[in-house]
């Protein structure tokens, strides 16, 4: 099939999950003999360089610059204010991506069009072409303000925030349901959006996110130190669960592991975080390509996300590594956890403080959750096997008539393959 791909972020480095989610679907598709045509945005100080290994597996690419600003949030988030559209969407919707996918398309004849992401549905439903439209939800988005609301101290931000909730809500539940195929990251999150009624389309799947775990080797880790924490504190879902552990967790650590470093890897340090992390054995390292070292000292990876949704890629990659992980119940929310074997779960703060003390104590229980959080990711999260899947999403025979006819076909082989447990 000829397929257009949207995304609202560039597939590579893989530096965050949504470009790893991209990424192997992308690759996934080419591979399986799919001609396809990628349009991404791209944000201001990103390697075009990146570019590159992406021309090698489509047929072609386009990028599209993603200017973000006070002034454009301020007209936006006035915009937002007197309509129903949601702010988060609504600041992505632009011109020339629009005139971009309009070029395209009318130059060439296009099978099936895919937008990844909630930001990039829009695009795709406004488009008159391809004949098979489909969603990759990566969350179920609306619960990211949602959650965050449950923690905000601030009157005024904690009702903006459920104010973009119930934005968000109605407009995930109407655009998933105006998609030929919506595809799920997890359950809970397909769950989450469909719960006032089917708005998952004709058809849909759940297709968890893969990595690949073959092009990993367990890091060889001698003495390590580090209680560590990977990702972007600009995002804030991140933050606010980072912020909460150097508050309330690390304190607790430190007093009684006073060796241990906690070392935030990442792009995006507030000033705020910075202030909280003055003191107390408090790495801060930013945005660093390459983790080995870090990775090579890390004793503990942490997982303390208090809101979000979808799958915390994270986590897959520490299992690639071998790392013990310690996590909250959203964190590893969809992903195959068993406590004890190859994470440990912990949402107070008391309990969180002594999961990790534990860890650095048990070099037993550190051994157990290592290789248990390796043979899970090598299982069930390797791209070419999970993957599979998405050839009962993109079908050379598709027929929209025949679907129509087989409403919950998608759920029931996902069901009966295992996809969905």
């Amino acid at each position: 099939m000829r397929i257009l791909f949207l995304t609202q972020i560039l597939p590579l480095p893989l530096d965050a999950g949504p470009r790893v989610r991209a990424y192997y679907v992308l690759r996934y598709l080419a591979e399986a003999g799919h001609e396809v045509s990628l349009v991404s945005f791209v944000r201001s100080g990103e390697s075009l360089e990146n570019v590159r290994p992406l021309q090698e597996i489509c047929h072609s690419v386009e990028t599209i610059p993603l200017v973000r600003s006070q002034l454009r949030n301020l007209c936006d988030g006035l915009h937002s204010m007197f309509t129903e559209m949601p702010f988060l969407i609504l600041r992505d919707q632009v011109a020339p991506m629009r005139e971009m996918i309009r070029k395209l398309t009318t130059r060439r004849s296009f099978d099936a069009m895919h937008a990844d992401q909630l930001w990039m549905a829009p695009y795709c439903l406004d488009c008159r072409g391809p004949r098979l439209k489909v969603l990759d939800q990566h969350n179920a988005v609306f619960m990211v303000p949602r959650r965050m609301a449950e923690h905000q101290p601030n009157a005024l931000v904690k009702a903006f925030l459920r104010k973009e909730a119930s934005k968000l809500e109605a407009f995930e539940q109407q655009t998933c349901s105006r998609f030929d195929r919506v595809v799920w990251v997890t359950k809970e999150d397909r769950k989450a959006v469909c719960s006032q009624g089917n708005a998952g389309g004709r058809g849909d799947l759940v297709i968890p996110i893969a990595v690949d775990a073959k092009a990993h080797e367990p890091v060889k880790r001698t003495e390590p130190f580090r209680v560590t924490f990977v990702g972007g504190m600009h995002w804030p879902p991140n933050l606010e669960g980072i912020s909460w552990f150097v508050e309330q967790v690390w304190p607790k650590v430190a007093r009684t592991e006073p060796s241990a470093i906690l070392t935030l890897i990442g792009k995006g340090v507030s000033r705020k975080l910075h202030g909280q992390c003055s003191g107390g054995r408090i790495e801060i390292a930013g945005y660093v390509r390459d983790l080995q070292q870090y990775i090579s000292e890390t004793a503990v990876f942490l997982v303390p996300i208090q809101s979000g949704a979808g799958m915390r890629v994270k986590i897959l990659d520490a299992w690639c590594w071998g790392l013990p992980v310690v996590s909250t119940t959203v964190g590893a929310e969809g992903l195959r956890t068993a406590t004890g074997e190859n994470l440990l779960i912990a949402d107070d703060e008391q309990t969180f403080a002594d999961s990790v003390i534990r860890v650095l104590q048990n070099s037993d229980v550190a051994q157990r959750l290592s290789d248990g959080g390796r043979a899970t990711v090598e299982q069930f999260y390797d791209w070419r096997e999970a993957y599979r899947a998405w050839d009962q999403i993109y079908q050379t025979d598709w027929n929209p008539a025949r679907e129509q006819d087989m409403p919950s076909l998608m759920a029931e082989t996902a069901i009966s393959s295992g996809v969905i447990r």
